[in-house]
This record gives C-alpha cells, structure tokens and sequence, in this order.
C-alpha cells in the first residue's frame, strides 16, 4: 500500500484540458452497456461493430473524434456547469480503458466474422458489459489494473 501512495505521489500532476469530466465518463459508460446489452439480447454483432469503430476513432482521432464524448458534452453542458468543481477522470487512464475496450470488441469481432465461433464472441462481448456495469456502479476494473501496471512498471524499471 505504501508502495501505491509512493507511484502516485510520483505522478503528481495538474489537471490538464484533455481530462473528462465525470458526468461524461459515466455517460460513455452508459453507453456501452445499452449497446452491449442490445447486441446481447438481439444477438446482433453488427451493434459491438459500431461501438468498436466508434472507440478506435476516438483512439487514433483523439478526443475530437470521440462522438460519445461529444454527445455527452452536448447533453449535459448544463449538469456539468452547475456542479462546481466538477470531477474530472484523468485522460491517461480512460485510454488505457479505452485500449482494453478495444482489445476485447476486436478478439469478439475476429470470433464473430473470422473464426466462426460465434459463442466466444458473446464471451467477450459479456465481459466488457460486466466491467463497463461495474464501472458504472463505481468499481471500475480497468483502473485496478491500470493501477497495477503502473506499480509494476515502476518496480521493475524505476519509471512511473
């Protein structure tokens, strides 16, 4: 535990502009969970498709082509200028969830599209729904491991 307070004192840090507010991260997490959750009942592949597509182009385009992000920014503009301060979730974290997001839908796609193995695709696919739920209830497991990669990575190599 000592250890964890010590990374963390280490990247002590400002905030910076390309941080999101919290109201749109649980936005984007609600998201995820509608969409997986139709894709699940309707058994519909193409729904995992879009919400892929639509995370690897806020990836590689950045924060200016996450459409989610965007949505939500339009949709609660009021909600986020009434709560002062607002909290905001550290960029640096979101893309390593957003990374982990990507990995899974892209295993569920090439089960879904390539190796027939429709079963396994839903596996994945029921996984990202899992942790994007529990996020969204607050226990977000994509920055546990965050968390402890950091911690390893400076065990091992001195750097944070």
């Amino acid at each position: 535990m000592a250890e964890t307070r010590q990374l963390l004192a280490s990247e002590a840090r400002t905030f910076d502009s390309l941080d999101v507010p919290l109201p749109i991260v649980n936005f984007s997490r609600a998201v995820y969970v509608l969409t997986l959750s139709l894709a699940l009942l309707l058994q519909q592949p193409l729904l995992t498709t879009a919400l892929l597509l639509l995370v690897v182009l806020s990836l590689v385009g950045g924060a200016r082509w996450n459409l989610i992000t965007r949505l939500g920014r339009l949709l609660l503009q009021k909600r986020i200028k009434s709560q002062s301060p607002v909290p905001l979730e550290d960029a640096r974290l979101l893309r390593f969830n957003s990374l982990i997001l990507v990995v899974l839908l892209g295993a569920a796609q090439v089960a879904f599209w390539v190796a027939n193995a429709a079963i396994i695709g839903w596996v994945l696919v029921g996984a990202v729904l899992v942790a994007s739920a529990a996020a969204l209830a607050g226990f977000c497991l994509g920055c546990v491991l965050y968390y402890q990669f950091k911690l390893h990575k400076y065990k091992f190599l001195g750097e944070a």
